[in-house]
């Protein structure tokens, strides 16, 4: 019989209370999608003990990779983000402390003082154990690739752990000048319906055409939601590989400094697609918790993780057993294994 297959679900969001007060403070609404109130989803969302555990059998997951809900700190005054992202990382190593084998953390990055967001990086792995950082693209206007940020990416190499990026809401002009007049659907639309994902991919691309990843070869980047539109269109968009002077063709660099997963869409068609232009070594896996558990009964059952479909989605995937578990853990262990290992013989790091 064949031994179960072992699920690392990675882009798993919670709402810690200090970062509820900061934002609180910055001014940002206070509404159940970031964790405030008492709706099911809310409380999903802020949840770290026993709701949180059963909705991850419930999936069918093993392991949940911990990180703030998005923009984490990066919407922040400077002063604010350094200490808030230092208590908030504090907080949920205590939250994985508590369940160690069950959780996981990605840390909060200070990136408003870039001086600052490398030391946290730093202590966050050292110290605290986390696998890597989760970021959110721009931070107020600065965009993912920003010359300031060189340091951040080059600590990541040289820790050798991943960055993963989320999505945020598009900034105000281009709200204005794609998404008004549609009334509720806009913003749904800016968001999680797709702007998101423009907004990222973009930010992905501008990486790699301004050598950030030509400096930092190294640098390993997670990317959710299948890569965040990108791969969908990287045949055409590796024209201007040549005009970029880059070092490499443009699907090397997804193939060699990135890994894509799936963010809770579980979508067959986008699977082999992904698996297609990346490769399965290159794959993960994540469940977008909670905001794709069970939000949508009677339609949309591809965005809806519950009901074990996070598990079931992946052991019908049209793969070998060996790359199934590869996709759930395997990849993942094999990226960030030896942050756990130096903890474990803290003498050999």
């Amino acid at each position: 019989m064949l031994e179960k297959m072992r699920i690392v679900g990675l882009e798993e969001h919670v709402a810690l209370p200090v970062l509820l007060e900061a934002w609180a403070r910055a001014g940002v609404p206070q509404i159940p999608q970031l964790g405030y109130g008492d709706e099911p989803f809310a409380q999903r969302l802020r949840d770290v003990g026993d709701r949180r555990l059963a909705d991850m059998d419930d999936q069918g997951l093993d392991v949940a990779v911990l990180s703030l809900a998005s923009p984490g700190v990066q919407n922040l005054a400077a002063a604010d983000a350094v200490s808030v992202a230092r208590e908030a990382n504090d907080a949920l190593a205590e939250v994985v402390a508590a369940h160690p084998e069950r959780f996981q953390g990605l840390a909060a990055i200070p990136t408003p003082v870039p001086e600052a967001a490398v030391e946290e990086l730093e202590r966050a792995v050292t110290q605290l154990g986390f696998r890597g950082a989760m970021l959110y693209g721009r931070t107020g206007d600065r965009l993912a690739d920003a010359p300031e940020f060189d340091d951040l990416y080059a600590a990541a190499e040289r820790l050798r752990v991943p960055l993963h990026f989320h999505p945020q809401t598009p900034v105000q002009p281009v709200l204005d000048a794609y998404y008004s007049g549609l009334g509720g659907v806009g913003m749904g639309l800016a968001t999680a319906g797709l702007g998101w994902y423009y907004d990222l991919g973009i930010q992905y691309l501008r990486m790699i055409f301004s050598g950030v990843f030509d400096r930092h070869p190294e640098l390993q980047v997670i990317a959710g939601h299948w890569g965040e539109v990108v791969l969908f269109y990287l045949d055409h968009t590796g024209i201007m590989a040549h005009n970029a002077k880059l070092e490499r063709p443009l699907a090397d660099y997804f193939r060699q400094n990135f890994w894509v997963a799936g963010s809770g869409t579980v979508s067959e068609r986008y699977l082999r697609w992904t698996a297609e232009v990346v490769g399965t070594e290159r794959m993960l896996y994540s469940t977008d918790y909670p905001y794709t558990y069970g939000t949508r009964p009677g339609g949309f059952p591809f965005l809806d993780t519950s009901g074990g479909v996070a598990r079931s989605f992946l052991e019908q995937a049209p793969f070998t057993e060996e790359e199934k578990c590869a996709i759930g853990s395997g990849n993942w262990e094999r990226l960030t294994g030896h942050v756990a290992a130096s903890r474990k013989h803290p003498q050999s790091a």
